[in-house]
């Protein structure tokens, strides 16, 4: 992320911030993306002089996309076992658009939960269901190297979701239902 001057935004301990959206599809795209993220970049692009890239043929398209499951296609509350419907949804959803790509250059998956339960348990489940995700578009056919998986936690709620604190313990399950989701993301030049 960068501030209002165009530099890499730090915390008092000298690392980067990110903002609640960010995901790894971001650092490439992000100015800070070297000085922050060079784990996740290439080499070259970090090693790259700073000059203007050229600008790409009007006939080069992308098969870019991101696609968010919900909960109710994905995930039952408190498991990271894929629901008899995720399989159904990835399959048309993302593996049937992978076929207009020429090479699939990545896929970012992140595994969500909701609020409810302790932050470090639900950071480990959204965790696995990244990795389920991963493991099912592996056994579909998607390289398994250009898969990138993350758990995000209960730190990014689906926005307009708001459920008050006083429900009962199934309807506030219920209620927080769309917070529990996986979302793809895919980058790649289109066929």
């Amino acid at each position: 992320m960068s501030d209002a001057r165009n530099d890499v935004a730090r915390s008092g301990f000298g690392l980067c911030w990110h903002t609640g959206y960010w995901t790894p599809a971001a650092a490439a795209a992000d100015a800070a993306g070297c000085a922050c993220d060079r784990d996740l970049l290439s080499k070259e692009t970090c090693e790259a002089p700073a000059a203007k890239p050229a600008p790409l043929p009007a006939a080069v398209r992308n098969c870019d996309f991101t696609v968010s499951l919900r909960a109710d296609q994905v995930f039952e509350f408190n498991t990271s076992a894929l629901r008899s419907t995720a399989a159904a949804a990835l399959d048309r959803d993302v593996v049937s658009r992978l076929a207009t790509c020429a090479e699939v250059k990545f896929v970012g998956v992140t595994g969500h939960s909701d609020r409810l339960g302790d932050p470090s348990y639900n950071q480990k489940l959204s965790e696995r269901r990244a990795d389920v995700v991963k493991a099912y578009l592996v056994r579909k056919g998607v390289r398994e190297d250009v898969i990138d998986t993350m758990g995000a936690g209960k730190t990014q709620p689906v926005p307009g979701v708001s459920c008050p604190d006083g429900l009962s313990r199934q309807k506030m399950i219920a209620c927080l239902a769309p917070n529990r989701r996986a979302v793809i993301e895919v980058r790649g030049p289109a066929k």
